[in-house]
C-alpha cells in the first residue's frame, strides 16, 4: 500500500524541510518536460507528487490523513492476521484429514496382509477404497515388507521335536503347488476376488 510519505520518497516522521526538499527533487525528476516519451507517465506521477505535496506540507491535512492512514494499517493487519490464521486453520485440518485417511489405509492393508493376501491384492483393495495409486504402492510394499519381517521373526530356528521333519524335496513341491495355485486363482480373477471381499 503506497503512502503519500512513498510518494515523495519520506519517513512519516519527515520534516517539513525533509518534505519541501522531497517534493522539489522527485517534481524535478518526473516533469513531463524532462521525460520526452513518456509524457504521460510522467504527467501522472508528477500529479500524484503535486497532491501528497499539497496534503503532507499542510500541517492540518497531514494530521487528518496520519490519523486516517493510522486506521486503515490497522484495519489492513487486522484482516491481514485474520486471513493468515484461517489460511493456518485450513492446512492443519486438511493434514489431519490427509493423517487420517492415511491410518485408515495402513490399518486396511495390515489386515489383509495378516489374512495372508499378497502384496497385488492389497494394493487392488487399496485403489477400491480410493487411495491414490502413489501411495497405495507405498502402503502395500511397506506393509508387505513388514508382515515378512515379522513372520520371520515369529519362525522358531529349530523344528519342534515332536513333529517330524518332512523331507526338503517334498516341502519345496508342496510350496511351488500352493503358489501356483494362488497364482492361478489371482492372476486374472483377482477383481471377481475383490468384489467378494467384505470390507
Amino acid at each position: 500500500m503506497a503512502t503519500l510519505y512513498d510518494k515523495l520518497g519520506v519517513q512519516p516522521s519527515a520534516t517539513e524541510d525533509e518534505i519541501k526538499r522531497a517534493y522539489r527533487k522527485a517534481a524535478m525528476r518526473w516533469h513531463p518536460d524532462r521525460n520526452a516519451g513518456a509524457e504521460e507517465t510522467a504527467r501522472a506521477a508528477f500529479q500524484d507528487i503535486k497532491d501528497a505535496y499539497g496534503i503532507l506540507s499542510d500541517t492540518a491535512q497531514r494530521q487528518v490523513y496520519d490519523a486516517v492512514f493510522a486506521e486503515q494499517m490497522r484495519e489492513w493487519e487486522a484482516h491481514h492476521q485474520r486471513e493468515e490464521r484461517e489460511r493456518a486453520e485450513r492446512e492443519e485440518a486438511a493434514r489431519a484429514a490427509d493423517q487420517a485417511v492415511y491410518a485408515r489405509m495402513v490399518s486396511l492393508a495390515m489386515r489383509f496382509a495378516d489374512e495372508g493376501y499378497n502384496r497385488d491384492v492389497v494394493f487392488g483393495v487399496l485403489l477400491g477404497h480410493q487411495c491414490d495409486t502413489t501411495r497405495a504402492a507405498q502402503i502395500a510394499d511397506s506393509v508387505l515388507a513388514l508382515h515378512a519381517s515379522r513372520q520371520q521373526k515369529s519362525v522358531p530356528e529349530e523344528p519342534v521335536a515332536d513333529e517330524p521333519m518332512q523331507p526338503v524335496e517334498h516341502a519345496a513341491a508342496r510350496d511351488d503347488h500352493t503358489a501356483a495355485a494362488q497364482g492361478g486363482s489371482l492372476g486374472g480373477l483377482w477383481f471377481q476376488f475383490l468384489n467378494s471381499l467384505k470390507f
